[in-house]
């Protein structure tokens, strides 16, 4: 299907940015959100009446729902929305704040429950649609320093995958996008930061050395393109897929040792069940 319409969170910079281009550059259209639409001028001066500017804090319910309806207003249809809009919080768990953590979680999860819920009676009506949530590899599993983070983007695969059967039947799909590390600005200008505890001084240093190792040489956001394309063009996309090529073995070695851990304890398990009667 050539000439879809899409609505992209978050596409001031990183893998938004990207996937509008690649949408764009092939003759799509592309209903681009960010907090400042400033930064989308070099996408309206070249692509011109193919690029709708919104801006948005997808905090702000209202503020989503209005948008994707004036986007659907707008182009006449949504067939892909992509919630891509968030950002990293780094912290210990016990350095987060109540601030900082509903912060996380209004923008990581909220924002794209609410931009998943104003697209879906759209989506209904048209018998087709794709929503695509941008998770990560933090969305299967987790490390220290970074435990709101994961907290957000686990409850956001929990609800994804509940949605994905809940609309099945009406044409929609949903795919979970979970990236390793690329070099998008996650952990740079646009992350937060809690107030180190001193308590944790050697801690830190080795989970940061550590975290160097693990991410290795970060991916290229401008490669995703063809990627995301091949995603939202396929007749059965995937619930869940990986974008780089460290995140496989993450999550091959996390499950192995899940499975494993159950199962050394299932005399337990079983034990909690209670004798029939």
């Amino acid at each position: 299907m050539a000439g879809k319409v899409w609505f992209i969170t978050g596409t001031s910079r990183g893998f938004g940015r990207e996937w509008a281009i690649a949408a764009l550059d092939r003759g799509d259209r592309v209903a681009a959100t960010a907090r400042n639409t400033d930064s989308l001028s070099e996408l309206v001066e070249k692509y011109g009446d193919a690029v709708l500017p919104l801006s948005l804090d997808v905090t702000d319910k209202a503020a989503a729902t209005a948008a994707v309806a004036q986007a659907n207003e707008h182009f006449g249809r949504l067939d892909i929305v992509i919630n891509n809009a968030g950002y990293g919080h780094f912290g210990f768990v016990e350095e987060v704040t109540e601030k900082e953590a509903r912060a996380q979680m209004e923008t990581n999860l909220f924002g794209a429950l609410w931009i998943s819920q104003a697209a879906l009676p759209i989506m209904r009506e048209q018998g087709s649609g794709h929503i695509i949530q941008v998770s990560s590899i933090g969305g299967i599993s987790a490390f220290p320093l970074v435990g709101l983070y994961h907290a957000s983007k686990w409850a956001l695969e929990g609800f994804t995958q509940s949605l994905a059967q809940e609309v099945a039947d009406f044409g929609i799909n949903v795919t979970l996008v979970e990236p390793g590390g690329f070099s998008t600005d996650w952990s740079g200008s646009s992350s937060v930061h809690s107030e180190e505890n001193p308590a944790y001084a050697d801690f830190r240093k080795k989970v940061q050395a550590a975290r160097q190792q693990r991410l290795g040489t970060p991916g290229d956001p401008v490669a995703t393109r063809s990627a995301i394309l091949k995603v939202v063009d396929a007749d059965r996309p995937p619930l869940r897929i990986f974008f780089g090529d460290g995140p496989l073995g993450i999550a091959t070695a996390d499950y192995a040792s899940r499975i494993a851990l159950w199962e050394e304890w299932n005399d337990v398990s079983i034990e909690a069940q209670g004798a029939a009667d």
